[in-house]
């Protein structure tokens, strides 16, 4: 990489990558889940991460450009650990409260991810490319604020981490 716009590339290459390991765990964690609110919470996400690389294939497409078909290595690890949610001899409320430990250390990853290229295309002038890629930020914050709610519950309902704790 020689210029700014061809590390602009590499970054969504790998946000590319990562959507696409997304789309392959989210069956998993749907199956695994208990909550009802948080399969739910699960099936929608995969939906706007099928939607979310139909936007940056796009933004690909703004640039002239096509993913690289490099491994994002980051949100593999990630994926990896939350596997180990799924190999735990637990169950219920204990699960699910790994679950959405594992779920949102990925969103975080997305958002920070989504955050740097969304700065370097408004560097490059490429505010089309910028406006696809901040309504999926937008959308990856909804859902770590969704899995936050799912975790501490409400007023009305105790959440999963509440419902963890008081199975002792």
């Amino acid at each position: 990489m020689s210029t700014f716009r061809e590390l602009l590339v590499e970054q969504l290459s790998d946000i590319h990558s990562a959507e696409t390991q997304i789309v392959q765990a989210l069956p998993k964690m749907i199956d695994a889940a208990n909550d009802p609110d948080l399969k739910k919470a699960f099936s929608h996400h995969l939906e706007e991460t099928r939607a979310q690389i139909q936007r940056l294939e796009e933004a690909f497409g703004e640039l002239g450009e096509s993913p690289t078909g490099k491994a994002c290595q980051g949100m593999k690890g990630l994926l990896k650990e939350g596997e180990e949610a799924l190999d735990t001899p637990v169950a219920g409320p204990l699960r699910d409260a790994l679950l959405i430990a594992g779920a949102q250390r990925v969103e975080h990853y997305e958002i920070s991810a989504y955050g740097t290229a969304i700065a370097w295309a408004k560097q490059l002038d490429l505010d089309e490319v910028a406006d696809l890629l901040d309504e999926t930020l937008e959308e990856e914050s909804a859902a770590d604020e969704k899995l936050t709610s799912i975790a501490e519950g409400g007023l009305l309902e105790a959440g999963v981490n509440e419902e963890a704790v008081s199975r002792r």
